[in-house]
């Protein structure tokens, strides 16, 4: 039998998303947390292959006390600020000189110690604290605290950097060491067809890394300690974050647009000047959307790095971030014409008025020139 692996240095990272803002203004944040801030960078890729578009700002938090089954063990907490408005905070716990199954207990421990239903505190103090520092550099904020019902995302990162027995391959790992419980969270065995779908997303570039991508959890195996495919995985998870908050804004939107369009068409006497101003009102938030949409887009720029290329577009794949994207695009669209016919309308309805006003004017005219000569 081959013997259990056994973990020498490794982490498991809970990571909560938050849309709080229209907008981050990073440089003031940074000046707000007293220089103790410094914008990511990804460690070891050069700058021409893959770069952030606007660099987040990392936050050092202080550290957690988390409530594990086998007692209490103390969180490294980071935050991440992103311009377009996302705040990632993180809990870091760590997992060295564990045996592998205990390695999966430890992280199922920590992804149900971190759930809203464990601690429903937890991540809204931490957010709250955050919130109070960098509150003069949130453009529009968003004032609701995240509570049941709320926009957040979480995901979680079970990390290995060195294994006791330093002849593991990431050939090895998924054939000799099961990635499922681990994964999937589950107790139970799953099928043979739900094994195969969770593992899908196996990429390796050495025969010593491994990254294995799941809907809301990751295995990484990086002797190398660079931090590059972690923070990858959080830029895709904060642009699928922003584009469900942009569609759900949306979505709000519609019904109220169709019952403008209603009473427009039922009421024709209404005033030019209230269809102009919802149009415009209509265009000023297309052109919110999408100059916000396109930096979010735009959040990391991969060129030459192929690993974390492939890394990065499995991930966007897997959160359905270009699909939920093109729904705001198609969303978008609807609520430019609409918007375009009702301003349409508004013009011709002045015009309308005008014709009218301007008959009158005759009318008054002839008028006075009969009554003139009496």
């Amino acid at each position: 039998m081959t013997p259990e692996p056994h973990i020498a240095e490794g982490h498991v990272t809970a990571l909560r998303l938050f849309d709080v803002a229209y907008a981050i203004d990073l440089e003031r944040a940074q000046t707000l947390t007293a220089g103790t801030a410094s914008r990511t960078r990804l460690a070891a890729t050069p700058p021409k292959a893959m770069n952030f578009g606007e660099a987040p700002l990392a936050l050092v938090l202080p550290p957690v006390l988390l409530q594990l089954e086998d007692g209490p063990i103390q969180a490294q907490a980071t935050a991440r600020l992103y311009a377009f408005g996302v705040v990632a905070i993180s809990l870091r716990v760590p997992a060295d000189a564990l045996a592998w199954p205990a390695y999966t207990t430890r992280c199922n421990a920590v992804a149900r110690a971190t759930h809203a239903d464990t601690d429903p505190t937890l991540w809204p103090n931490l957010l709250a604290r955050l919130r109070t520092t960098i509150a003069p550099a949130l453009t529009r904020p968003n004032d609701s605290a995240p509570g049941p019902g709320a926009l957040v995302e979480d995901y979680l990162l079970a990390t290995v950097h060195a294994f006791a027995d330093e002849t593991v391959t990431a050939a090895a790992i998924g054939r000799e060491i099961d990635l499922v419980p681990l994964l999937s969270g589950q107790h139970r065995p799953l099928s043979d067809q739900a094994r195969q779908d969770l593992l899908a997303r196996r990429f390796s570039y050495y025969t010593d890394d491994l990254v294995v991508l799941t809907w809301d959890r990751a295995f990484i195996y990086e002797p190398t300690r660079d931090p590059d495919v972690a923070n990858v995985l959080e830029v895709a998870n904060a642009q699928f974050l922003e584009m469900r908050y942009y569609d759900e804004l949306l979505d709000a939107e519609l019904p109220r647009m169709y019952d403008l369009v209603e009473v427009a068409t039922r009421r024709r006497t209404l005033g030019p000047r209230r269809f102009a101003a919802l149009a415009r009102r209509l265009y000023t938030l297309v052109a919110e959307v999408t100059e916000l949409t396109e930096r979010v887009d735009n959040a990391l720029q991969v060129t030459e790095d192929v690993y974390l290329a492939r890394v990065y577009a499995a991930a966007l794949d897997l959160f359905r971030v270009k699909s939920v994207q093109a729904a705001v695009d198609r969303k978008l669209a609807i609520i430019r014409d609409t918007y375009a016919a009702l301003y349409d309308e508004a013009a011709s309805s002045r015009a309308g008025q005008m014709e009218v006003a301007v008959v009158g004017l005759i009318l008054v005219e002839v008028l006075l020139a009969l009554f003139g000569r009496h």
